[in-house]
């Protein structure tokens, strides 16, 4: 029954002891302790605090490589936009010789084919008075192996001619 019911001899010196380990404690251990906590406590605030500026300049470093990677695609558009543009113009340019060019060509072979005949026409015309000189010389010297008769009509060529 000691066990149950503890005498006061022993109560006095767990009181004793208690009171002396605490007063030890106190002394000498409660400020290392409560130093320590504050500075774990210090050292996690800080670690947080490093932890959350480190993650905004995260964000912050995911923000601008976003803007440049936005800005890189806009100077890629402005790129493109300015080949096609160039492009354009060259083929436009392209076009517009060509058909100068198929203009000119035309314009050549039209009148090539004009002079081609015009000349030819000239030379039909050459031929065909050629011809009608000689025809009518033969006929000429046909019908009119008189002398009287081919100064009348001579004269009578003469008259038209004078009237025309």
């Amino acid at each position: 029954m000691e066990l149950v019911s503890p005498g006061i001899g022993l109560i006095f010196w767990m009181v004793v002891s208690f009171s002396i380990l605490l007063f030890v404690l106190t002394r000498f251990a409660w400020k290392p302790i409560m130093k320590m906590i504050k500075e774990r406590e210090a050292s996690i605030d800080d670690a947080l605090k490093a932890a959350n500026k480190a993650r905004q300049e995260m964000e912050s470093l995911q923000a601008d490589h976003q803007k440049l990677i936005d800005q890189a695609k806009e100077e890629r558009d402005g790129i493109l936009k300015e080949a096609r543009k160039l492009r354009e113009k060259t083929l436009d340019e392209s076009r517009e010789k060509a058909l100068i060019e198929y203009n000119r060509m035309l314009d050549q072979a039209r009148e090539a084919i004009e002079n081609e005949k015009k000349a030819a026409i000239t030379d039909m015309r050459n031929e065909v008075a050629t011809l009608s000189i000689d025809i009518a010389e033969k006929l000429m010297r046909h019908k009119m192996s008189e002398a009287e008769k081919q100064d009348s009509y001579v004269r009578k060529l003469i008259d038209e001619v004078k009237i025309n």
